[in-house]
């Protein structure tokens, strides 16, 4: 049998930057929350796209690529609205 688990990280844009650990990140619809940088070995700056996996961001992301890969959430946010509203009906 294979054990299929599998982690997300997602991409988010920082909007504010608190201290030199921690910024407040974008993930779209709305959603905006604290993340630890505490990780990335490097200066953070306002509009930077990075990973952020349980918490901490991980990596930095090319801004299109962002973009792109939160596109792809919103189709899949989209179709489990529509799947859910079905279920309600």
């Amino acid at each position: 049998m294979i054990d299929s688990k599998m982690c997300l990280a997602i991409p988010a844009q920082i909007m504010k930057i608190i201290d030199e650990s921690l910024v407040v990140a974008d993930f779209g619809r709305g959603v905006q929350r604290e993340v630890s940088i505490a990780l990335m070995g490097e200066e953070m700056k306002l509009g930077d796209w990075i990973i952020i996996h349980t918490g901490y961001a991980v990596s930095k992301m090319d801004p299109e690529d962002a973009k792109e890969t939160l596109a792809l959430w919103e189709e899949i946010w989209s179709q489990e609205e529509k799947e859910s509203s079905v279920v309600d009906e």
